[in-house]
């Protein structure tokens, strides 16, 4: 794999950290630091610091009937998460939003297809699979877009993407991303905000895809 160049910002690796960052994002996050040192890294030093904070609290006694109902919850048979693995380009995060399954993909047009792994009121994490030299119609935001490149990469009015690497968007943003020669780019995408289009067709068609 190339080296990777656009990593996750500092403040959204905190929150990561604490678990307070939207499933989506959190899901791009995962995906990511499965791949890249420097963030697995990062996360280590997050998840450190979050531990020696724990340790510095102040302890609270618990009343014997939480205490009681917390030791009866640890009774209780336990059944351990599947481990999801991961398969291709797809890391083990994905894998797991995708409960081991298959892409399903399905057709946006010019030959682009997503496959959509959740989606609710906080936001909504896909696959996209877009044809060498493709490009997404031109857009902007109504909040924010993760985007991890799996396979290939693409270049937009900010540089150049590749395996590994995270464009993050905003509303200031607005972009025509284009998937490089060679072979297709595989995204996964995490929104909390419906994208907003240019032209005509591909607003026409937004309910449709959920985009």
């Amino acid at each position: 794999m190339t080296a990777i160049n656009h990593h996750i910002p500092d403040p959204m690796m905190a929150a990561y950290a604490a678990g307070t960052l939207p499933h989506a994002f959190a899901v791009v996050v995962a995906s990511h630091v499965s791949l890249c040192t420097q963030c697995r890294a990062a996360l280590e030093a997050h998840q450190n610091v979050g531990g020696i904070v724990l340790e510095d609290t102040r302890t609270v006694a618990l009343s014997s009937s939480l205490k009681d109902d917390i030791l009866s919850q640890l009774d209780a048979p336990f059944t351990p998460a599947p481990v999801y693995e991961r398969s291709g380009v797809l890391p083990g995060p994905v894998m797991e939003a995708m409960k081991g399954r298959a892409p399903r993909w399905k057709k946006l047009g010019m030959g682009v297809r997503q496959d959509i792994l959740t989606a609710d009121e906080t936001g909504s994490v896909r696959l996209l699979h877009i044809p060498p030299g493709q490009a997404v119609p031109d857009h902007s935001h109504n909040g924010l877009e993760m985007t991890l490149v799996l396979q290939g990469s693409f270049s937009d009015e900010t540089g150049h993407f590749g395996v590994g690497d995270v464009e993050i968007a905003d509303e200031t943003l607005e972009h025509t991303p284009t998937a490089d020669e060679g072979e297709a780019c595989i995204c996964l995408a995490a929104t909390d905000a419906s994208l907003r289009f240019r032209s005509l067709v591909p607003r026409l068609l937004q309910p449709l895809f959920r985009i």
